[in-house]
Order: structure tokens, then C-alpha cells, then sequence
């Protein structure tokens, strides 16, 4: 998360290139329109010339401060019903291991210590080799029951009935764990938009998040995935992974700048406690 470390070594005392700082800004994923916002906030205070470089970083990091949400934006169970989670997301980010994260971190009882969750998993990517195996392995390891199907059935009728055995248990999460798929595939994109509808049929406000896991290691590209997801399936949210292994970090800024898509949670290693809700303020206090 220490994006702009950089920039504070590259300044040091020298004057301000504007166009390396711009340079440095969008190398760092905080994106064009970002940027250019940064930049001309700098750019209107007065005395300019007068502040050093340690000004110039508190100025960014206000800046991106006001950008993202003051407080962490907590998963709320639903009343009386299910509360359904669509896991979406590209191949390769993490997203199953990230949906295993997240049932552990339900169940334990982070929402309500004194009440730990009911947490149901559904296996709905039907596609990628193993994918129902791996699931599985974390569903027995964390005590978590598991819907699951045939490879190559049909993942929206799946989740309906995941659902429908979600509400026979009384659970407090389903957690729908999608087929990972490019984003510019308009076929397999609209394939999440049936597993949307077929819930919506058993109750309108269905599913009540749909998170997207992105990879931070993979800069403007996530932008781009989250752009066509919140296209296809209003995202209420983002699952960052490998943010402790990105020296950038400013692309949850960018995303939440350009699209208003705040982020939920963050991975920041391997096992299954190294999960965490995000934390606006410690993100930006970790920035230099």
C-alpha cells in the first residue's frame, strides 16, 4: 500500500515536475481522472512553491481520503431470510479461496460475536476443472455445508436451489462461489445475469451483494473488470487480493473514484485468517 513512497523519493529536494508528478500518480493505479483531480487541487493552493514534498504526499493523501468511505461497510445479515453474496470475478484472482475467506470470517462470528453465523456455500462454478473439489476441501476444513452439482449444470439453477435449501436451514448466508470469466465475454457475462434473475424469482431483493474479487497486482486492468461487471450485475462491492504484495495499492481508489464501488474486504495472504474487512483510514495512514 505504499504507493506513494515513491513519489516522496523521486521529489526529494527537487521542485515539482508536474507532468513526473502526474506520471508518477497513474503509474501508482490511482487512474486519469484521479489524477487530474489531485493535480489540480495542488495546482489552485497558493504559495505552492513554498511547500516541500512532505506537503505536496499530505495534500495526496487528503485527497484520497475524501474519496474513499470514512468507516468499513459491514456485510448485515438479511431479516428473517438469507442473506445471498454473488462471489464474481475473473479466473485467477482468488475468488474461490476468497469466498472460503469470507464464510470462515462470517461463521466465526465477526458480525455478532455473540452470535456466530449460519453460513450455507454453493459451488456454482460448474466449468473450471476442480473447482468443485477445491470448495469442498475449505467447505469440510471450516465445518461449512456445501450445495454443489454436476460439472457443466447449470449454475443459475444451482444457486435457486441453494437458495431454497438456505431458507429450509434457516441459514444466515449464502455465499454463491461463480465460474471465474473475462470480463469482455459478453455470453458468459450474460450467464451471471441468469443466476441474478433465477434468485430474483424466489425474492426480488436477491442477492443482496455481489462482490467482485480483483487481484491489486494487475493495476488499471482491475478497473476495467469492474467496470463490466458493475455493468452487468451492479456490484455492491470489492474482495482485493494480494494488496500486502502490490507496492501500488491505488487501484481501489481509482475504482471508487470513477465507479463509486467501495471495498469490502482485503486479502493479504494465504490462510484463511489473513482476511479482513477494509479500512479506509488504516489504508490511508499506511500510505507513507
Amino acid at each position: 500500500m505504499n504507493f506513494l513512497r515513491s513519489l516522496a523519493q523521486q521529489f526529494a529536494g527537487k521542485p515539482i515536475d508536474w507532468d513526473e508528478l502526474e506520471e508518477g500518480l497513474i503509474r501508482a493505479d490511482l487512474g486519469v481522472p484521479m489524477t487530474t483531480r489531485i493535480i489540480q487541487t495542488l495546482q489552485e493552493r497558493e504559495a505552492w512553491a513554498l511547500l516541500g514534498i512532505g506537503d505536496g504526499i499530505k495534500a495526496v493523501r487528503e485527497e484520497i481520503a475524501r474519496i474513499l468511505p470514512a468507516d468499513p461497510m459491514p456485510i448485515h445479515r438479511a431479516n428473517g431470510k438469507p442473506s445471498v453474496i454473488l462471489i464474481v470475478g475473473v479466473n485467477g484472482t482468488g475468488k474461490t479461496t476468497s469466498t472460503a475467506k469470507l464464510a470462515h470470517y462470517l461463521k466465526v462470528g465477526a458480525i455478532d460475536l455473540n452470535r456466530p453465523s449460519q453460513v450455507l456455500l454453493a459451488a456454482a462454478d460448474t466449468f473450471r476443472a476442480a473447482a468443485i473439489e477445491q470448495l469442498d476441501i475449505w467447505a469440510k476444513r471450516l465445518g461449512i455445508e456445501m450445495i454443489r452439482g454436476q460439472y457443466g449444470a447449470d449454475p443459475a439453477a444451482l444457486c435457486y436451489e441453494a437458495y431454497q435449501t438456505a431458507v429450509r436451514r434457516e441459514a444466515d448466508f449464502l455465499i454463491c462461489d461463480t465460474a471465474g470469466r473475462q470480463h469482455t465475454k459478453t455470453n458468459l457475462m450474460a450467464e451471471l445475469q441468469k443466476v441474478k434473475r433465477a434468485l430474483g424469482k424466489l425474492d426480488p431483493d436477491v442477492p443482496h451483494e455481489t462482490l467482485l474479487v480483483v487481484d491489486a497486482t494487475t493495476g488499471g486492468n482491475a478497473l476495467n473488470q469492474a467496470r463490466e461487471f458493475h455493468s452487468a450485475m451492479t456490484l455492491t462491492g470489492l474482495i482485493v487480493t494480494k494488496l500486502d504484495g502490490s507496492g501500488k495499492g491505488g487501484i481501489v481508489v481509482a475504482i471508487q473514484n470513477e465507479l463509486g464501488i467501495p471495498t469490502r474486504f482485503v486479502g493479504t495472504g494465504e490462510t484463511i485468517d489473513d482476511f479482513a474487512p477494509f479500512d479506509a483510514r488504516d489504508f490511508v495512514a499506511n500510505m507513507l
